[in-house]
């Protein structure tokens, strides 16, 4: 509303003409805000802050408009070696989601190499390469330093198989040793999951699809990536089922639809969603009416675990995913029903819930595994 009237009092008479004031809004906002505080300095921030929200509006209002838009990166090494990310994609045959962990990686090691002064591939060696990782090391999980490794010997073996590089260096690239079975899946009890469900304010849309999220990730232990494909096309209400399509595993799956999760589902759609030619079943609730994407079902996941105060360590959907299978093994289903039922791809993936019991395995520890047993 300030730009609004800000561009008027400065001649605009069409929305054609709101672009050529943003910058001189900005201006005029941070000025007035130092002249009634002059003793407190301007965030830096600020400019940003006031421009995101008019270059959003006017992105929707002006066809072709961008503004500041946030630039995405160059790939790395894409002077050196550019066709590595297409081989990605189309030999390979990575995901979108796989595809930008492989670039962020990368991004790292140019970084890196830009420190030391080593301008081209073709000086890479293992001291380097081992530097590198022991660097990241002390700053990344286990599990992402794993990533990274495995991210760099794909590189490696490319670069060699390109003739970029005289020798393969993947062999050099050696990874934390990560034990099988070694962690707990961070799972939450049944009267947490009820309680993060009572903080949602199902009187709003917003509240309504958010619900309807988290029955979803607990009920079926969905991945949010696979909340976030549901289309409206994969609910079957006359034979009451769940398509859940592009599965991890490289499969689809049907479900029951649970009455409670049906109910949920149908509010929101008759009382949340947005009215939109979007396909997708969850939207954001304020425009662009968009499809939600699996970031954005993670985030909503953390929000409720921690406005319920649920203290879990990283708290997320997969927190529900967790918190779904460990329900399925303390009703005595077998690991193997319990893969398909979530979407394993290998039974191994399953093996760690084999361990969720952990009173019962402390009192096999203690001596009482004959009664335990």
């Amino acid at each position: 509303m300030h730009f609004a009237v800000y561009a008027q009092a400065h001649g605009a008479k069409l929305l054609t003409d709101l672009a050529c004031h943003v910058q001189g809004f900005v201006e005029h906002w941070i000025s007035d805000r130092q002249a009634r505080s002059p003793d407190k300095p301007v965030r830096p921030a600020l400019a940003k802050e006031i421009r995101n929200p008019i270059d959003q509006m006017l992105r929707l209002a002006l066809p072709g408009y961008v503004g500041r838009r946030r630039s995405r990166k160059a790939h790395p090494f894409v002077d050196q070696a550019p066709g590595f990310f297409g081989y990605l994609r189309e030999e390979r045959g990575l995901r979108l989601r796989s595809v930008h962990i492989y670039e962020y990686c990368l991004h790292n090691l140019q970084t890196y190499l830009q420190s030391i002064n080593v301008t081209h591939l073709s000086e890479l060696s293992p001291a380097i390469l081992s530097a590198f990782v022991t660097s990241r090391g002390q700053q990344w999980s286990k599990c992402a330093v794993t990533q990274l490794c495995s991210a760099l010997r794909v590189f490696l073996r490319y670069l060699h198989r390109e003739r970029l590089t005289g020798r393969d260096l993947s062999s050099s690239i050696d990874a934390p040793k990560r034990y099988c079975l070694a962690e707990l899946p961070r799972s939450i009890s049944w009267k947490e999951v009820q309680r993060m469900l009572e903080v949602v304010d199902r009187r709003t849309p917003l509240g309504k699809r958010d619900y309807a999220i988290l029955l979803l990730l607990v009920t079926y232990g969905l991945r949010s990536r696979e909340i976030a494909a549901l289309a409206l096309d994969d609910l079957d209400w006359e034979r009451e089922r769940l398509r859940v399509p592009e599965r991890k595993a490289g499969h689809s799956t049907a479900y029951p639809l649970s009455p409670l999760v049906g109910d949920a589902i149908l509010n929101y759609l008759k009382h949340g969603r947005p009215k939109t030619t979007e396909r997708h079943l969850f939207c954001r609730v304020i425009a662009p009416y968009g499809p939600y994407d699996a970031s954005a079902v993670s985030h909503r996941a953390t929000y409720y675990l921690r406005k319920a105060g649920v203290k879990v360590a990283r708290a997320g959907s997969h927190t529900l995913r967790h918190t779904c299978v460990q329900r399925l093994v303390d009703a005595h289903f077998s690991l193997k029903t319990i893969g398909d039922y979530v979407g394993h791809g290998s039974p191994d993936s399953t093996m760690i819930y084999s361990k969720i019991n952990v009173e019962a395995l402390r009192e096999v520890a203690q001596g009482n595994g004959e009664e335990v047993l």
